[in-house]
C-alpha cells in the first residue's frame, strides 16, 4: 500500500506542473453573467488572458485608454509621470450621469466636510479609491485592476449599476509603474512554456534590485507622508482633491500565507485613529469574509501588519477620515510556486484581489451613509479635539538655511496643513523667535491629527512592537527648531497662509576680489559641485573670518566656500553668473584678501576643494534601500549620479580614479577579506571612505576605523530572559530592537564634518542598535549621543542607557586618506535633510580632517 506525505504530494504536484498551463477563462475571475460584448476585454487588447503573463505598465495604460474610449462609465486622467516617465493614471469609474457632473460631485464632496450643517448623506455619491501594487513585484493587484475595471464597465448586474450610480470609484492600476515593469520583465523572461513551481527557480528569485522598489530603489509604501517621489506627490494631490471615503491598498506577502484583510492587531493602530474607524473596518471585513467563505478560500485578520506609521497606504487615510484597508495576498511571485497550501498559481492570486475589490464595493455601498457621516464627523471634530489638548500649536524657526526650512513648510502644505507667518517677534519657552525666520502652525484646523502625528515627541505606547518606524517627526528630520505654543495669544500672525517666497535671482556679479558661498544653505554643496564641474578653482575656509564686502564688514563661518578671482581663468565672471543664478544660495562679494579678523583669503587654512568622483558600493550583501537613498541624494540634491558597483566586483575594479567610496549598511564576512585589503591600500593613498551602520563596525573590526564596537547581537544579550515564557518571545524582540526613533547627537561644531551647522544638537534617525564605543583619541569623535539621547519614538531603557554618550560619528586620518564611520543612516528615506549635510561635508571637506 502506498503512503503519501504532504512533501511527497507537493513533489508529485511539482512534477505534474511541468505540463501545466496558466491560461484560464474570464469567468474564472468574474461573476458568471452576460457582459456587454461592446466593451473590450483585457484579453482582446493584450493578446493573452490576464494571468497568462505578468502585465507591463505600458500594457496597463494601453488597455485603460481603450476601455475609456469604449465605455461612458470610464474616464482616464494622467496625473503625473514616474521617474522613468511612465504615466501615472487615475481611472474614474461611475455612471454616465455622474460623469456628466463629475466636477460638481467632487466639489460638493469636499465642501460637505466643512459644512456647518450636517449634509444629507443620501444626496451625494460615496467615493471609493482602489489602489494596486505599490510594490511592483506584488503584481497580482495591478493585474486584477484590469479585470475589476472591465467588469464595472461591462456588467449590467443590478448590484453593479447601483455601485456606479451611488459611488465614484477612483482606480489606480499601478502605484509603482517602474517597479511593476521591472518585475514583469523578470518574471516573463524566466517563464518557460512548461511552468516550474520550484521556489529555487530563477523566476522566483529576483536579482539584487527587485521589482518591489521604484526607479531609485525606494519603498513607495513608506512615502505617503514624506513625498520624495513624483508617484507619491501625484497620488497625494489627487487624494486631497477627492478625500475618498474608503481606500484600498492591495499587496502580497510570502507564498505560504493565505489572504489577509484588516482589521490588524488592535493594539498596534495609530493612537490618533478614531475607534469608529476600526469599527467600520470590521464591518467591511464581514463582506470580505462572506466573499471568501462562499468560495471556501482561506484568510485571516487581526494578525501582524500594524496600522501605526502615518506614511503607509493603509494608515495615512485613517488620519483623514478615510477607511484605509490593507489587503495581503500570498504571492506566487512568478507564474506558479510551491506552498504549504499546495501549488499557488498566478491566476488564483489575481482572482483573490478581484474578490476583495468587489467585496469592498459591496460593503461600502451597504454602509454608504455611515461612511459619509463618519467622514463628516471626523472633519468636524478638530474644534473639540483642539480644546482637549493643553497647547494651541507649534512655532517653527530657522535662521540660516531657508532652503531646508522652506522644503519642510512646502511638504506640510502638500498635506493641506495650514502654516502662517508671524507679524512680530515673540518669545516662547524662553526662546526668541524672529518674525522673518519663523512660522506658526495652529492645532485648531482640520489636519489636527496629522499635525500631532508629524510633530510628536511621544516615547511610550500601549504596544511597543512596531512593524515599521515609531516616530516620523518632520521637524526633527529637517533639523528645524520647534516649540509647542501654550496659547495662541502669545503669537501675532499675518492674516494669510505662508507662501514660499519667489526666488530672487542674484544680481549680476562683477569681477570682485572674491566671492563667498554660505555653506549653511542646504543647496550650497550643489552650487559648489556645479562650479567645480565647470572647472572653477574653489577654496574652503577651515576657520572663521571677517571680510570687507561692498556693504561693510561681514562675518563668515568655517566651511565658507571661496571663489577667488585670481585663481580663475578666461571669462569666469560670465560663467559664474550663469551658474549662481540657478541657485538660491547666499553669495557675498569680498573686496579684499586682507581680513579685519581671522584668516586671510590666501591663508593655508583656505583648503583647495576638488570635484568628488564617488563610488557607492551596492549589490548583494548591501542594503539596497540605503544604496538607493544615497544615489538619489547625490543625483537630486548635488547634481551628479555616482558610480554604483556591486560588492562582488570591487576586488576586480581599479579604484584609483575615485576620490570617495560610500559604503552604506551591509553584511560583510570573511569572504570579503580581500576587499578589506584593497580598501586599506586605497584609503592610505588618499581616498575618503564613508561607512555606516554594520559596515562601519566591520571596518572597525578590521582595524580601519579606530573604534571599539558593540554589535546588535551583543546589545540584545544585555536583556535578561531568564524568567520569560515562550509567549514572551515577540515582546522581548520588540524591546531589543529599535524600529525607528529619533536620538540626539551633540556635534563638535569645530570639526570639518560639522561645518554649516549652527547648533550643536542634531536629531538623528536610528533603526539599529549597533554602536561605536568612544576610543582614546577625543579628536576622532565628530558627534556623540547625549546623556538622555532618546527624543521621539520608542526604545527600551536598556538600549537607551547603552547608547547614551556613545560615538555617533567617528572620523580620522588613515595614511593620506580619511575613514569615517556612522552608526546611523544620515539619509533615511531621503527625508533627513538635517543629517544629509554630514555626508555632503564628507565629500567636500573630508580632506580637512587631521586627527590621527
Amino acid at each position: 500500500m502506498l503512503r503519501f506525505t504532504t512533501k511527497c504530494f507537493i513533489t508529485i504536484s511539482l512534477i505534474l506542473s511541468v505540463f501545466a498551463a496558466t491560461a484560464v477563462e474570464l469567468n474564472f475571475y468574474l461573476p458568471k453573467e452576460k457582459l456587454n460584448e461592446n466593451i473590450p476585454t483585457p484579453e482582446s487588447v493584450l493578446g493573452y488572458q490576464v494571468g497568462d503573463w505578468h502585465v507591463r505598465h505600458d500594457q496597463l495604460v494601453m488597455y485603460f485608454k481603450v476601455l475609456a474610449q469604449h465605455s461612458d462609465r470610464v474616464s482616464l486622467k494622467v496625473i503625473g509621470k514616474s521617474h522613468e516617465q511612465r504615466e501615472l493614471l487615475q481611472v474614474t469609474i461611475t455612471s454616465s450621469a455622474n460623469h456628466n457632473k463629475l466636477d460638481s460631485i467632487q466639489q460638493q464632496h469636499i465642501a460637505r466636510l466643512s459644512s456647518s450643517k450636517k449634509p444629507n448623506s443620501d444626496t451625494l455619491p460615496l467615493v471609493v479609491n482602489l489602489n494596486y501594487s505599490v510594490h511592483g513585484d506584488e503584481s497580482s493587484g495591478s493585474n486584477a485592476s484590469l479585470l475589476v475595471a472591465y467588469y464595472l464597465a461591462a456588467s449590467n448586474n443590478p448590484e453593479v449599476l447601483k455601485y456606479l450610480d451611488k459611488m465614484v470609484i477612483l482606480l489606480d492600476p499601478s502605484l509603482n509603474p517602474d517597479g511593476l515593469s521591472r518585475f514583469a520583465q523578470w518574471a516573463n523572461q524566466h517563464k518557460g512554456h512548461n511552468l516550474n513551481a520550484d521556489p529555487n527557480n530563477r523566476e522566483h528569485v529576483q536579482d539584487w534590485i527587485r521589482g518591489r522598489v521604484n526607479h531609485y530603489w525606494f519603498d513607495l509604501n513608506r512615502d505617503w507622508l514624506l513625498l520624495q517621489h513624483p508617484e507619491s506627490q501625484a497620488r497625494i494631490a489627487q487624494y486631497h482633491q477627492w478625500r475618498p471615503n474608503v481606500l484600498t491598498d492591495h499587496h502580497e506577502m510570502g507564498p505560504h500565507s493565505t489572504f489577509f484583510f484588516q482589521p490588524g492587531i488592535s493594539s498596534r493602530k495609530n493612537p490618533l485613529t478614531p475607534d469608529k474607524n476600526v469599527e467600520l473596518t470590521k464591518r467591511l471585513a464581514t463582506f470580505h469574509a462572506d466573499a471568501f467563505d462562499e468560495q471556501n478560500k482561506l484568510y485571516f485578520t487581526e494578525e501582524s501588519f500594524d496600522d501605526f506609521y502615518a506614511g503607509k497606504g493603509s494608515t495615512y487615510p485613517d488620519l483623514h477620515g478615510t477607511i484605509g484597508i490593507l489587503f495581503e495576498q500570498a504571492s506566487s511571485r512568478g507564474h506558479l510556486q510551491e506552498s504549504i497550501n499546495g501549488l499557488l498559481d498566478f491566476p488564483t492570486t489575481i482572482k483573490h484581489q478581484v474578490m476583495a475589490s468587489l467585496s469592498t464595493l459591496k460593503g461600502s455601498l451597504v454602509n454608504k451613509n455611515d461612511l459619509l457621516d463618519f467622514q463628516y464627523e471626523f472633519s468636524q471634530q478638530y474644534k473639540e479635539l483642539a480644546k482637549e489638548i493643553d497647547f494651541d500649536g507649534y512655532i517653527l524657526s530657522e535662521q540660516d538655511d531657508k532652503t531646508r526650512f522652506y522644503s519642510l513648510l512646502s511638504l506640510l502644505q502638500q498635506h493641506d496643513i495650514e502654516v502662517y507667518p508671524l507679524s512680530k517677534n515673540t518669545e516662547i519657552n524662553g526662546r526668541q523667535y524672529d518674525q522673518q525666520n519663523s512660522v506658526y502652525i495652529p492645532l485648531k484646523q482640520p489636519q489636527i491629527r496629522l499635525i500631532q502625528s508629524v510633530f510628536s515627541t511621544r516615547k511610550s505606547f500601549n504596544d511597543n512592537t512596531f512593524y515599521d518606524v515609531s516616530s516620523w517627526n518632520l521637524a526633527m528630520a529637517f533639523n528645524i527648531t520647534f516649540d509647542k505654543v501654550e496659547s495662541k495669544r502669545k503669537v501675532k500672525l499675518v492674516d494669510q497662509e505662508w507662501q514660499r517666497p519667489e526666488r530672487k535671482p542674484h544680481a549680476n556679479i562683477l569681477a570682485n576680489y572674491s566671492y563667498a558661498i554660505d555653506w549653511a544653505d542646504y543647496h550650497a554643496p550643489a552650487l559648489t559641485y556645479a562650479l567645480l564641474n565647470a572647472n572653477f578653482k574653489v577654496r574652503a575656509a577651515l576657520k572663521p573670518f571677517t571680510a570687507k564686502t561692498p556693504n561693510g564688514v561681514k562675518q563668515f563661518a568655517a566651511g565658507t566656500m571661496l571663489i577667488n578671482a585670481g585663481l580663475q581663468h578666461g571669462d569666469w565672471v560670465t560663467m559664474f553668473n550663469h551658474i549662481v543664478k540657478q541657485f538660491s544660495v547666499p553669495v557675498s562679494a569680498i573686496t579684499s584678501g586682507l581680513t579685519p579678523t581671522g584668516i586671510d583669503l590666501g591663508s593655508r587654512n583656505m583648503m583647495p576643494v576638488y570635484k568628488p568622483n564617488v563610488l557607492v558600493v551596492g549589490g548583494f550583501g548591501t542594503n539596497s534601500y540605503e544604496v538607493g537613498e544615497t544615489w538619489y541624494l547625490f543625483d537630486k540634491q548635488l547634481g551628479f549620479s555616482p558610480t554604483i558597483i556591486e560588492k562582488r566586483w570591487l576586488s576586480k575594479t581599479d579604484l584609483d580614479k575615485y576620490t570617495h567610496i560610500i559604503m552604506t549598511d551591509g553584511s560583510y564576512s570573511k569572504d570579503d577579506d580581500s576587499l578589506i585589503d584593497k580598501l586599506k591600500v586605497w584609503t592610505k593613498a588618499g581616498g575618503v571612505l564613508w561607512s555606516q551602520k554594520r559596515t562601519a563596525l566591520w571596518l572597525a573590526k578590521n582595524g580601519v576605523l579606530k573604534s571599539e564596537t558593540l554589535t546588535q547581537k551583543e546589545m540584545n544579550e544585555r536583556f535578561d530572559k531568564t524568567q520569560l515564557n515562550y509567549s514572551d518571545m515577540e515582546s522581548i524582540a520588540g524591546k531589543q530592537r529599535i524600529a525607528g526613533a529619533f536620538f540626539n547627537l551633540k556635534l563638535d561644531l569645530s570639526h570639518p564634518l560639522a561645518f554649516g551647522y549652527n547648533k550643536p544638537m542634531l536629531p538623528v534617525f536610528k533603526n539599529r542598535t549597533d554602536l561605536l564605543v568612544e576610543g582614546t583619541n577625543p579628536f576622532t569623535n565628530v558627534a556623540k549621543y547625549t546623556d538622555a539621547p532618546l527624543i521621539a519614538g520608542y526604545a527600551d531603557e536598556t538600549n537607551v542607557n547603552e547608547i547614551a554618550n556613545a560615538s555617533g560619528l567617528v572620523a580620522h586620518k588613515y595614511g593620506k586618506g580619511v575613514v569615517i564611520g556612522m552608526t546611523d543612516n544620515p539619509n533615511f528615506r531621503s527625508i533627513m535633510y538635517g543629517t544629509n549635510k554630514l555626508m555632503f561635508n564628507a565629500l567636500f571637506l573630508g580632506k580637512a580632517i587631521e586627527a590621527k
